[in-house]
């Protein structure tokens, strides 16, 4: 019984050995490289505070406003029935230059398209660029959420409204750029009655930022809203104020 033991043994050895050897003859790496280019090309509703001059010396705060899904489209105007857009209709003196563009229909926000197009607005506009601040609603939120946590260095304060996010942005974003995310300030808002954008997806990012080591978080919470809670948020003038309390030296 002993020698048929010893050959077993033998056999289910050299088995594994031939199974570790094909499977390597069977994976084999590879390198695959190609210049992808494409165009970033956006509508985008434009705002400029009194006294703005294009030659100016004068470098003015910038608001980057994301709309939710209902304003896709090609009809830019629609963009003006949410948000910062439809504000300065009524309150022109905000000091702020505003920028809203245009999702195309279909599609969502992009963080990458958004920003190359920041990029390009920083180069066209007289733009203070330490006082950079983004915010969106509902789609929105969740662009808010992700391009702020992919590159919290760019901006001086970001304000999600009814929106969610990946943790995984966060968690990538905390090991990238981990003191940029840890002193972005970010103050959310979601309605307690919100069935389209449950409040749970604000609260999760708002957690999870707070373990990151981000130290200026907070959530708004209006007990009777449901999904439109961007309206009290937009309309309420310390949310502008909080906004220029905050600055990114570069």
């Amino acid at each position: 019984m002993r020698p048929l033991i010893l050959f077993t043994a033998f056999v289910l050895g050299f088995g594994g050995l031939a199974a570790r050897a094909q499977e390597s003859t069977m994976q084999k790496p590879k390198k695959f490289k190609q210049k992808v280019t494409r165009n970033v090309e956006f509508q985008y509703l434009e705002f400029l505070p009194q006294g703005y001059e294009p030659r100016g010396k004068k470098r003015w705060p910038l608001i980057l406003f994301l709309h939710g899904a209902g304003e896709r489209g090609d009809d830019v105007q629609k963009v003006s029935v949410h948000g910062p857009p439809k504000l300065v209709k009524t309150k022109p003196d905000l000091p702020f230059v505003i920028i809203s563009p245009q999702c195309p229909a279909g599609k969502r926000w992009v963080k990458e398209d958004l920003l190359a197009f920041l990029d390009g607005i920083l180069k066209q506009y007289r733009v203070d660029t330490n006082r950079v601040y983004l915010t969106g609603l509902s789609m929105g939120g969740y662009g808010t959420w992700s391009l702020g946590a992919a590159y919290p260095d760019r901006f001086a304060a970001i304000a999600p409204i009814c929106g969610g996010g990946e943790i995984i942005d966060v968690l990538l974003g905390s090991r990238e750029r981990a003191a940029a995310l840890k002193s972005l300030p970010v103050w959310a808002f979601h309605g307690a009655k919100d069935t389209t954008v449950p409040l749970e997806e604000s609260e999760r990012m708002v957690a999870a930022l707070k373990r990151a080591g981000c130290k200026d978080v907070k959530l708004t919470v209006y007990p009777d809203a449901k999904h439109d809670s961007w309206t009290a948020t937009y309309e309420n003038p310390e949310l502008f104020a909080w906004f220029l309390s905050h600055e990114r030296k570069r």
